[in-house]
């Protein structure tokens, strides 16, 4: 039987495919020594504010009601998951009651060492809170551990994580549920150096 949770889903994976944002047939260098047919495009995802709210409702459409309930700061890394939980954020209060208090909002910088991390003023905010992680695409998980373990550092609970797209490759268990919008397991990735579509004379695709 069909729930309206896999309808929101199916189509969701079709309109990641309609925008143009997960490309299922190209060439692409994906710039870790690897290459593929399947790119998520975080640029395209986010070119139109219409389509992140979209997204964005869906993916609260899909969270238990319990979970949601708890949330008092979504987070998320620069650029993509910082506007997914912002908008997140905005989108959760407008269907909560008024005399509740604002969800509030906290983005991860990125140190080019270190990864994900909180400033100061960041870091205080989720201190004692139950914090929602959003990104727009889950890999291998490291980004959300990374942001998890800022959190749980500065003194903050995560409840769950979510993301538009999850490639189901993570190796990485946080010990919260993890919720995805879409899922699509890229099998085709190859070493640069063993490429067959180089082999092929396939040129990188552009965009």
């Amino acid at each position: 039987m069909t729930t309206r949770r896999d309808e929101i889903r199916e189509k969701a994976l079709e309109d990641l495919q309609r925008f143009q944002v997960l490309m299922m047939d190209g060439h692409f260098d994906y710039g870790n020594g690897f290459h593929g047919r399947v790119y998520l495009n975080p640029h395209q995802l986010f070119r139109y504010p219409s389509t992140i709210w979209r997204f964005a409702q869906d993916l609260i459409d899909i969270l238990p009601a319990d979970l949601l309930d708890q949330v008092e700061v979504v987070a998320g890394p620069a650029t993509g998951g910082a506007l997914l939980a912002h908008t997140i954020a905005g989108l959760l209060d407008s269907r909560r009651s008024l005399s509740r208090p604002p969800a509030s909002f906290a983005p991860f910088v990125v140190d080019p060492v270190e990864g994900p991390m909180l400033r100061r003023f960041y870091r205080d905010l989720v201190h004692g809170k139950r914090v929602l992680l959003a990104d727009d695409v889950r890999n291998t998980g490291q980004t959300f551990q990374r942001c998890a373990a800022e959190i749980a550092e500065a003194g903050g609970t995560v409840l769950a994580t979510v993301e538009i797209y999850d490639r189901l490759e993570a190796h990485v268990d946080l010990g919260v549920p993890n919720v995805a919008l879409a899922e699509y397991r890229a099998t085709e990735n190859y070493p640069a150096a063993e490429c067959p579509l180089c082999r092929a004379g396939q040129p990188i695709t552009a965009f």
